[in-house]
């Protein structure tokens, strides 16, 4: 059984708990609790459909499927949906990222190394250079690679047919892609923020791989701080385990998923300290905004980058946070969730300032 300083360092080493990227720590432990089959797969329910439709058409034309790009937050099951596919379909999958696809050559050998219907997956594929890009513009559309031979003059250009493959992208910014690298995908699918009810059954049947005993409302508190993201509802059920096994006897029930969680402060509505800082550093150093992007990451001492993927598009869709065109803004809901005072009050208050000031 974990001691309680063991568990306050085994807790400290994680760093940020709510940042959605996948951990090198937590990989052999998601490949355990990843879906088998779309009939275990939960959530993204009108994806899932039209995938299984699509994978019986190319079926029974005994033909690859056509090449899929899957957009959306970290975290959502683009990893999962991808592995699904390559399973229901009977083929191999290999998977890469973007950024280790450094060359031409690299991808051409990938490529060539398929084996026929197999699925290529990429992660992260908006990193990919332009460069390596072009090896695929051929490869998607002719199943043919096109390899430069020599130098100067003298260099000639070689085309090789390659596999039949499905080609299937990931990214979670879907802005950054070249056009005619994103106009190249059949199958383009945006992975939506999970709700309550699902994430609490994703939790549930965690919970039983994992062999934890936990109750349906212990397992809901889960999901409702989880961010509507299923890679986030595994880490806080791994960390409340933890909690429930060295002081509540190993059980998880609503209370004990509570006490856990304010410990690890995530509160209700799933935000952490990172997102309580940014929030209340652009009320009370800018008034709520609007503020750029690099003023508000280097006032809070964060990445602008992960400001921008991990924290916004979930503060925005529960309505804390707005974009407009001069900057970020704080809402009205915001103000009020944080007991700050209204917009209007607050302009009043430091013009009011500003007067005395002046005085």
């Amino acid at each position: 059984m974990l001691q309680q300083d063991q568990l306050e360092e085994k807790l400290q080493a994680f760093g940020r708990l709510m940042d959605t990227k996948a951990r090198q720590e937590e990989k052999d432990t998601e490949k355990s609790l990843r879906p088998r089959t779309f009939d275990e797969y939960i959530g993204q329910d009108e994806v899932k459909e039209n995938l299984k439709l699509f994978i019986t058409a190319a079926k029974q034309r005994k033909e690859p499927l056509d090449h899929a790009l899957f957009y959306g937050p970290p975290g959502l099951g683009k990893t999962s949906i991808a592995m699904l596919i390559a399973s229901e379909m009977g083929v191999n999958i290999k998977i890469t990222t973007g950024p280790a696809i450094e060359r031409p050559g690299d991808m051409a050998a990938i490529l060539n190394n398929l084996s026929e219907g197999d699925v290529l997956f990429i992660d992260e594929i908006h990193r990919l250079n332009r460069q390596v890009e072009e090896v695929l513009y051929p490869a998607m559309e002719d199943y043919a690679v096109d390899i430069l031979i020599g130098k100067g003059p003298q260099a000639k250009s070689i085309r090789l047919d390659i596999p039949r493959f499905t080609l299937i992208g990931a990214t979670t910014r879907a802005g950054l892609l070249s056009a005619p690298l994103r106009d190249r995908f059949g199958l383009v699918n945006h992975m939506e923020f999970y709700g309550v009810n699902d994430l609490a059954k994703i939790v549930t049947n965690s919970a039983k791989t994992l062999e934890v005993q936990i109750d349906q409302a212990g397992a809901e508190e889960i999901a409702r701080r989880s961010r509507g993201t299923p890679r986030l509802a595994n880490r806080l059920l791994r960390r409340v385990r933890d909690f429930a096994q060295v002081r509540y006897g190993g059980v998880i029930d609503e209370d004990v998923a509570a006490v856990a969680l304010d410990a690890l402060k995530v509160d209700p509505n799933g935000l952490d300290s990172v997102d309580r800082k940014m929030l209340t550093t652009m009320m009370e150093l800018y008034g709520g905004g609007p503020v750029g992007l690099d003023t508000l990451a280097a006032s809070i001492g964060e990445d602008a980058g992960t400001i921008e993927d991990v924290c916004e598009p979930y503060l925005m869709q529960k309505g804390f946070l707005q974009r407009t065109p001069r900057g970020r803004m704080v809402t009205n809901y915001c103000r009020e969730y944080f007991h700050y005072p209204a917009a209007s009050d607050n302009a009043a208050a430091r013009k009011e300032s500003e007067q005395i000031t002046l005085y």
